[in-house]
């Protein structure tokens, strides 16, 4: 009787340290997970640091152009502001996401005005000035593109990891909760629409 207790404590005692270890394991994969994920989100808001540093360069050289349209200016000043304004402490949940993508989709398209307008100043298309900054500006979209997919590759690495079983009954508990991903934008499906 005494060696068939000793054995089933034994026995519960190996249990309870495989399903420890096998928690830690879970939990330490699923933290690695999160670092790659606030990882490519920093490197996000990186890109997009950069090109709100560009746009006041590019306004001013605008600005410079005689005879240019104040309007379209304002625009590109306001929606850079609204962009200021959207901030992120963390990780973004889905709506502090959709929120900080709508306010960089208006600036977007405020910039796409602005250099569709700027086609009607061959002047200040000649100017060495804006076309460094407009390249500086195209690189910057490109590099936005970029790291939008990364962030959305290490998002679904993290949730598809989240989701597996047995991490799956553990994550919510252990507070890992889903990551959002980047979406194209409304209208993407549709070429713009360019007139002169």
């Amino acid at each position: 009787m005494n060696k068939t207790l000793i054995g089933c404590g034994v026995v519960i005692a190996l249990l309870v340290l495989a399903g420890g270890c096998g928690l830690m394991g879970t939990y330490n994969n699923l933290v690695s997970s999160e670092e790659s994920v606030k990882t490519a989100w920093a490197q996000v808001e990186n890109v997009y640091q950069r090109r709100a540093d560009l746009i006041p360069n590019l306004v001013e050289t605008v600005r410079g152009a005689r005879d240019f349209e104040q309007e379209t200016l304002t625009q590109v000043v306001e929606a850079r502001a609204k962009v200021g304004q959207t901030t992120i402490q963390g990780l973004p949940d889905a709506q502090q996401l959709a929120q900080f993508q709508q306010a960089q989709q208006g600036l977007s398209s405020a910039l796409s005005r602005l250099l569709v307008v700027v086609e009607r100043y061959p002047d200040l298309k000649a100017t060495q000035a804006f076309r460094d900054l407009q390249v500086q500006l195209e690189g910057t979209e490109n590099r936005i593109a970029i790291e939008r997919r990364r962030y959305n590759e290490v998002a679904q690495e993290f949730n598809t990891l989240r989701r597996r079983f047995p991490t799956v009954l553990v994550a919510g508990f252990l507070g890992f909760g889903e990551r959002p991903y980047f979406e194209a934008d409304k209208g993407a499906e549709s070429p713009p629409k360019v007139e002169f």
